[in-house]
């Protein structure tokens, strides 16, 4: 498998890891079956993240997605880190191996639900922000 610089650089020295004491919004993603699972934690102020953690059990590519996906979304707004897309996060890595392709799904998964875990500890229904979130991963992630 043959991985971008970007994705190499992300991977050695990954961005934004660890956890947030008092996170606003706390978001799990993947299994064990799959292999990769990510926990994301936001701190909101007036509808910014301002800041962002991860920690990613899982392969080289799991944790650059973190990484990356976390850069994409600090110091944004909620409504622009709701936007980020999975192809975003594959484009910002210059490219992944179909086989990991996954990963960018969990991230984007995973930022989505820190932010619905937001929106519930405010009392609000995230559904009609976030959407409905569903994990891709059922055990057939890894071939």
């Amino acid at each position: 498998m043959i991985y971008s610089e970007k994705v190499m650089e992300h991977f050695a020295a990954p961005h934004n890891v660890g956890e947030i004491e008092n996170a606003d919004g706390i978001g799990e993603v993947g299994n064990e079956k799959c292999g990769d699972i990510m926990k994301m934690y936001l701190k909101i102020n007036a509808g910014i993240i301002e800041d962002v953690k991860f920690k990613t059990f899982g392969c080289g590519a799991a944790i650059a997605t973190s990484s990356i996906a976390t850069d994409m979304i600090k110091g944004k707004s909620i409504e622009e880190a709701l936007k980020l897309s999975n192809k975003a996060v594959v484009e910002a890595l210059e490219g992944l191996p179909p086989a990991k392709i996954h990963c960018s799904v969990l991230a984007e998964e995973a930022v989505k639900t820190a932010i619905a875990d937001y929106y519930r500890r405010q009392g609000i229904d995230p559904e009609p922000i976030v959407g409905k979130i569903e994990s891709h991963c059922h055990g057939d992630c890894h071939p």
